[in-house]
């Protein structure tokens, strides 16, 4: 038996969720249980906390956690410890999921949806390793004080342990180890300390660990540039958490849009996972019906794939999507029409054993 927690969050994160929810019924897997709980700003409305202990208690229960989006205007003026992205830390934190698997894979039929020319993004496929309960986002000291002359000072602390990089540097090389056998490490060792560190650790770690697994370092600038410029010469990119944020976004509009890049956070063996799409709660168009349920959908195959037993599920649900969208189904962030609701129907449609 296998247990889905289903987090809906906020905006359009319960619309796409819906049509996740849609091809996990329609897949009808024997042993998979499902849960649902409140999260981000839908449960500081219910309960008044981003993360309640009963979310929190049931993520850390389950084989994997599904979460639409968080954060809105709504909240906006909240201190940061009690925003809807507070819980979302929160939660990545409890569950130790330390590194999030970002693919920004091109499909055939979106290859004139990319801002690029075709040429440049034709078989695009990279696998982001960015590690991600570390770095900027967790760092102490921050916050925002005043200084004695009575101007204010905001401070936020990028760090690393050898042992946080150790582990993320492994879970990239692994996964090389099964794609094209190349890792781009990518930091700002130039003129940062935690970035020199983060070379040397990676560095070690391809010596010692990984030989048969090719090694490149990149500064964080000049990958930017390259992604724009040349991104098929990327394999696996591991990054820290930060520079890992940025670039995947980044590497989102080569694919065509923020709508069709999910992600997976991993940590130790034996404790769930964390799936979600890349993109943003999207306040402006929630209620619409307009978002697309592909990152959504996608992200349910990563979860089905790493962490609830069902491989050939995953297999399925991918093939589904490629389907949908060479039969020219297009929602109106990919140039379409057509609604949430039917972006999803015609990835069941194209289900196939």
């Amino acid at each position: 038996m296998a247990r889905l927690l289903l987090l809906p969050g906020d905006g359009i994160g319960p619309e796409v969720l819906a049509e996740a929810r849609a091809v996990l019924d329609a897949l009808a897997l024997p042993g998979l249980e499902t849960e649902e709980a409140p999260f981000g700003g839908a449960a500081i409305d219910a309960s008044g906390t981003p993360l309640p202990d009963s979310a929190r208690a049931a993520a850390l229960a389950a084989d994997a956690v599904l979460m639409g989006a968080v954060g809105g205007p709504k909240w906006a003026g909240q201190p940061f410890d009690a925003r809807p992205e507070a819980g979302l830390l929160a939660l990545r934190s409890a569950m130790g999921v330390f590194a999030n698997l970002r693919p920004a894979k091109l499909f055939p039929a979106l290859t004139n949806a990319s801002t690029l020319k075709p040429h440049v993004v034709e078989g695009l496929d990279i696998l982001f390793v960015r590690e991600l309960v570390g770095g900027i986002y967790f760092g102490a000291p921050r916050g925002i004080s005043e200084l004695p002359s009575g101007e204010r000072e905001g401070v936020n602390t990028q760090r690393y342990t050898e042992s946080e990089i150790a582990r993320v540097a492994d879970t990239a090389f692994t996964l090389a180890r099964a794609r094209g056998g190349h890792v781009t490490s990518v930091d700002k060792a130039n003129v940062m300390e935690s970035g020199l560190l983060w070379r040397e650790v990676v560095t070690a770690r391809q010596r010692d660990a990984f030989p048969d697994v090719a090694l490149a370092h990149m500064l964080a600038d000049s990958c930017a540039m390259e992604l724009v410029r040349n991104p098929r010469q990327f394999d696996v990119i591991l990054t820290d958490n930060l520079f890992g944020d940025l670039l995947s976004d980044l590497a989102a509009m080569l694919t065509g849009s923020l709508g069709m890049l999910p992600s997976a956070a991993l940590g130790a063996e034996g404790m769930p996972g964390l799936y979600e799409p890349i993109h943003g709660s999207a306040p402006d168009i929630a209620g619409k019906g307009i978002a697309n349920p592909c990152a959504a959908v996608l992200s349910l195959a990563m979860a089905l794939r790493h962490s609830l037993g069902h491989p050939e599920a995953a297999d399925r649900v991918e093939r589904a999507v490629e389907a949908a969208l060479a039969a020219g189904a297009r929602t109106p962030d990919l140039g379409g029409t057509i609604s949430t609701r039917e972006m999803g129907a015609a990835i069941v449609a194209g289900l196939q054993p």
